[in-house]
């Protein structure tokens, strides 16, 4: 009975962990840029797109499908910075503990 009650309280605390993390992550921001900083994209730790930067020289319509593809990858970059960062908020949280897959992250 023991090694229960022991289980329940490690659950109890690891969830307000995970609570706590996911309080974390809502108030970080996240950037991603491309173009060499010509195109940045700012992320909320949620992954909500917050804002967009652009060069004004990228505003030449002839060039509008290179800014379109900036912008994809400024959003690649600030995307895979934020799971970076939830990952190593996760680790923390869990100890190391290696997670089931189909858990879904705080975002």
């Amino acid at each position: 009975m023991k090694n229960i009650a022991g289980l329940m309280k490690q659950a109890s605390q690891m969830q307000k962990k995970m609570e706590d993390m996911q309080a974390k992550l809502e108030t970080l921001t996240i950037e991603g840029s491309s173009g060499a900083g010509m195109v940045t994209v700012t992320l909320s730790g949620k992954g909500g797109l917050r804002g967009v930067r652009i060069d004004p020289k990228l505003a030449d319509p002839a060039e509008m499908e290179m800014l379109q593809d900036l912008l994809v990858a400024a959003h690649a970059d600030a995307k895979r910075k934020l799971e970076q960062v939830a990952a190593s908020e996760m680790a923390e949280v869990t100890g190391g503990m290696n997670l089931p897959g189909g858990l879904k992250l705080p975002f």
